[in-house]
């Protein structure tokens, strides 16, 4: 049993890319973690535990805060890491992407975080870091991402809307907006096309991601920050 004052994150999206990096970062800062997504492996690491569910369903939610609080004792941030991207024309997305995309960055969110926050309330603060897109701002010809910008730009209206919420109480909350990044999620053969849509003429690495999620995770002034790891994209083509 580790000790009740070990600070203690969730990871969801945790079993590979971004995901997987920041369950590292967390575990070298010292915190317990609780990692999800549907394929994660058990862990045998004593302060890590892994809790396998689709995000889309709330009892994963429920699930995930279980399994932190039995073995830990407390929540003290959650990164909403987790998230699907389709690019289609709009008129081609059919009921099921829409089901898809909107389950896991919205509701995928939602549940996870209103669970979260109860915890974090009842121990007198916490943190929040949401996963976004700086599509979400510039919106890209290439790239036709209108489920993206709706579920993603969602996410980071409601990070600033959380962080003045709770600003007084503890609470931070913060978001990452990545360009592209070298994921498994991306086929090599992308990569060019992709590395040219960053005015910067390159992709982006996971460790930009984690690095930034470690940053605002460090910095206690920091609350409803988008902050851009992404090449200049929001800055302008």
């Amino acid at each position: 049993m580790s000790v009740q004052h070990q600070k203690v994150a969730v990871v969801t999206g945790a079993s590979q890319g971004i995901g997987a990096g920041l369950v590292d970062a967390y575990r070298k800062l010292g915190y317990a973690v609780v990692a999800t997504s549907r394929t994660i492996a058990p862990s045998d690491d004593v302060d890590l535990v892994t809790v396998q569910g689709d995000i889309a369903d709330p009892a994963t939610a429920e699930r995930v805060v279980a399994a932190g609080m039995e073995r830990f004792g407390r929540i003290d941030t959650l990164v909403n890491n987790a998230g699907v991207f389709v690019a289609k024309p709009f008129t081609d997305y059919t009921p099921d992407d829409y089901a898809t995309v909107t389950g896991v960055n919205l509701a995928g969110f939602f549940h996870l975080t209103q669970l979260a926050v109860e915890r974090m309330l009842a121990q007198g603060g916490g943190h929040i870091v949401n996963i976004t897109t700086s599509l979400v701002d510039n919106a890209d010809a290439n790239v036709p991402s209108v489920l993206a910008s709706l579920t993603k730009g969602g996410l980071q209206s409601a990070t600033k809307s959380l962080a003045i919420e709770y600003a007084t109480r503890g609470i931070r909350a913060n978001a990452v907006s990545p360009g592209t990044i070298k994921t498994p999620m991306h086929a090599e053969e992308t990569h060019d096309f992709l590395a040219a849509l960053h005015p910067v003429g390159r992709m982006g690495e996971q460790s930009d991601i984690v690095d930034a999620v470690v940053y605002l995770e460090n910095a206690p002034f920091v609350t409803g920050e988008i902050l851009h790891v992404d090449g200049g994209m929001s800055a302008g083509h």
